[in-house]
This record gives structure tokens, sequence and C-alpha cells, in this order.
């Protein structure tokens, strides 16, 4: 086990290249088992969950290897030799998931047992199930563990989902692409994530038309090839830095970003105060330290990401005034607010909402990271907190941000890591 030790710093200042992103390499992995040749990805953020769901492939027979400092990953599906995803793996992440698409469209069978994750809240798995369902699939519940069997090719359909679910919609992508017929997915997500999946599906020769609007249509093919693809930079990492300027009353630059992915976080930053201005890749955040009160409500894509969510209410516990943060994502991703009542925040939670009290100072504490975002908003309360912060569980962390302490030290933040036996 690991330990964060944060002490106060002076504002961060400098440049820090953002990582590709999590949450879309991961769907891009799982949707290279669908070639019949090799692909090779890069700007691989070298992640825990990356290397589950490479550790997810090679279990099931295709052949992985990373490259180039581990920043490139070469995937080759080779014949799949197992239908069925171990539990020991998909109970890490939840994103393993997505591997049921594939493996039900390319072997007509797929074994997956419920998925595990941060406990954030009820994430169910019914949409991913009524997409296939829809295509022809038969599925089956048991003993935690999902089946779905097909005879022959899965048929085009045209499938609504109930909500705009980002794994829903790249699962169903996935598995439509080898269907026999047109599918069409309506009020799909409309995440950049959902856009770099087909991006990389068309570049293997898949015919994807509306990715990034809320109906997808997918026109089945009979093979895909390898392809070579590079992830873009990861939002909610960029966010994360942007935020951690803000509080510490910085000047940072972000490299490697895609400022029209930031728009929603970059407007709520503006209105708290902090000035945002953006190049080509590039985003330069400067912070005086005056901080407004504002109310934040999260909202799929384009709206303010749930993923930034304790990340912000960090930052407001250190606004001038009351702020209201509204969480309609998930019900349960406020655990972050009793950590940060231990460092002296002043919230309350109603329901779905959160009203924060603003505060001069922070104050450091001992302190656990209930969950991967929940661990960032820690680190971030820590570099402006008086005192050490100590944080404890960081394998949340490290799931989702490269090399997070390193990137903060060469900002000027004062963190180490402590590796216990």
């Amino acid at each position: 086990m690991s330990r964060l030790i944060i002490t106060e710093a002076a504002p961060l200042k400098g440049k820090v290249r953002i990582s590709g992103a999590k949450n879309s390499v991961l769907p891009i992995i799982a949707a290279s088992l669908l070639a019949e040749g090799e692909s090779t990805i890069e700007e691989i953020p070298y992640l825990n969950d990356v290397r589950i769901m490479c550790d997810l492939l090679s279990y099931i027979g295709a052949g992985v290897e990373f490259l180039d400092n581990r920043s490139k990953l070469r995937i080759i599906p080779g014949s799949v030799s197992c239908s069925t995803a171990p539990y020991e793996l998909v109970n890490k992440m939840r994103a393993s998931f997505l591997i049921m698409g594939p493996l039900l469209t390319k072997t007509g069978i797929a074994r997956v047992p419920l998925p595990g994750g941060c406990a954030i809240g009820s994430r169910p798995v019914d949409l991913h199930l009524k997409g296939f369902l829809a295509m022809g699939a038969e599925i089956k519940q048991e003993h935690g563990l999902i089946e779905a069997r097909v005879r022959g090719r899965l048929k085009g359909a045209k499938i609504y989902l109930d909500f705009p679910s980002v794994g829903a919609t790249e699962n169903i992508l996935m598995a439509a692409v080898l269907a026999d017929g047109v599918t069409t997915i309506e009020n799909a997500a409309i995440e950049p994530e959902i856009v770099d999946l087909a991006t990389y599906l068309t570049s293997m020769g898949a015919d994807i038309k509306g990715a990034g609007t809320d109906t997808i249509r997918i026109c089945g093919v009979s093979s895909l090839k390898g392809s070579s693809h590079s992830i873009i930079p990861d939002r909610i990492e960029a966010g994360t830095y942007m935020i951690a300027a803000a509080i510490t009353q910085g000047d940072v630059v972000l490299e490697n970003v895609v400022p029209d992915h930031l728009k929603p976080v970059s407007a709520k930053l503006r209105e708290i105060g902090v000035e945002v201005s953006e190049e080509l890749t590039s985003i330069h955040v400067r912070s005086s330290g005056k901080l407004n009160a504002v109310d934040v409500k999260t909202l799929p894509y384009p709206g303010f990401p749930t993923d930034m969510q304790a990340q912000v209410t960090a930052l407001l516990s250190r606004a001038r005034g009351t702020s209201i943060v509204t969480e309609t994502i998930f019900e349960n991703r406020f655990m972050h607010v009793g950590e940060l009542k231990r460092m002296g925040a002043n919230i309350k939670i109603e329901g779905r909402s959160a009203i924060v009290e603003g505060r001069e100072k922070l104050t450091g504490a001992l302190v656990k990271a209930t969950d991967l975002r929940a661990g960032a908003a820690l680190i971030l309360a820590g570099l402006c907190a008086e005192g050490k912060t100590e944080i404890s569980d960081i394998e949340h962390i490290d799931r989702g941000y490269v090399r997070i302490d390193e990137k903060l030290r060469a900002l000027g933040a004062k963190i180490e890591r402590v590796e216990e036996e």
C-alpha cells in the first residue's frame, strides 16, 4: 500500500503535458479484438486500468505488448481462445464489461461477470443488454455471470437508449460494426471518447456515421483490419490540473489538450474568477486567488462532467460565499465530502446537492481516497491546506492519473509518495 503526503506549497507554476484519455483508451483496447490483424495504439496512459484491460485481452488469447517506454501498445487479436472474462479482473474495473460487445460479435458468445470499479453509485448494465437483445442475442444471467449468445451474426436494429450512457453506446457500437445490416443508436452519448472510438473503428474499416451526435448509424461489414491510432488527450486529467492551478493561485500551461473538450470546465472556472486562455493545443490558467461562489450541476456531455464534480467541490470550499453543487449522474458521488470536512471544509449534503460555504483556509489531515475522483479532490485540497495532508488508499487515484505526484512536483508542489510493506 502507498500513501501521498502533501504540504502547502507556493502557487503552482510551469507547464504540464496531459496524457492520453483513460476513458478513451479502454474501449479502444477492447475494440482491437475485432480486427483480423495487428493494431498499434499511441499516447497510451500507463495506468492500472490499462494494465487490467491488457491482462483481460491476454487471458482470452490476444497478444499484447507495450512499446516505447509503455507509451505505445501493440495488440494482435489472433484467435480468441476463451469467451469468458475472469471475475478477478472484471471485479477490479467496470470498463472491463466493454469486452462483451467485441466478444459477442466476433465469437458468438460472451460470458462476463457483473463488473466492479469505484463505488460511486448504481451503474447498471441493462442498457448494454437491451442493445444486444435487440440485435438478436440471447441473454442469461445467473450466479453473478452474464452470458450472451447469438447464432450466426448479430442483426442490425434500431436501439433507443433511455439514458445517453457512454458505456452502453460504446458496447453496442462495437457489437454493431460486424453485425448483419444497419444498426441505429438513438439518444446515444456524444462524449469525445465516443468519437475517438468511432474514429478508430472507421480506420479499421467500419462504416459509422453520426458519432458525436445523439444518433449513430452503423452499417455492418464482414471484417475489420488492424490499424494505428493515437488516443485523444484526457479532458478530466486536464480539468484536474486546471483546478490545481486555480486552488493554489497558480500560473500553469497545460499542453496536449483539446480546448473544445474542456469548454464546460473553462466556462465554470471563468465564472469562479479564474483566468483561462486557449490556444490550438494548450490552455493557460492563472488565478489571483479571489474565488467566487457559483452553482454547478453535472450533466451528460457537453454539460459539466460528473468526473470533475469532486475537484470543483474542493475548489469551491475556498471560494467566497455559498455554492451549490448538484450531482445528476451518480447518486453516491459525494463520498469525498466527509474527507474534505476533515480538512475544515464547510459542506452540507441535501439529497443530490452539496451546499458549500467557502472557507479562507483548509487544514491538513489524515484522509482516504474513497474513489478515483474523490482522491483527486483530496490532492487539490492538500495543495492549499495548512500543514500536512496524508492520503491513503491511493490505488484509486492511480487508476486515472499518470504519475500525478511527479507532474505536480514539476510544477512546484510539495507531494511525496510513501511506499509501505
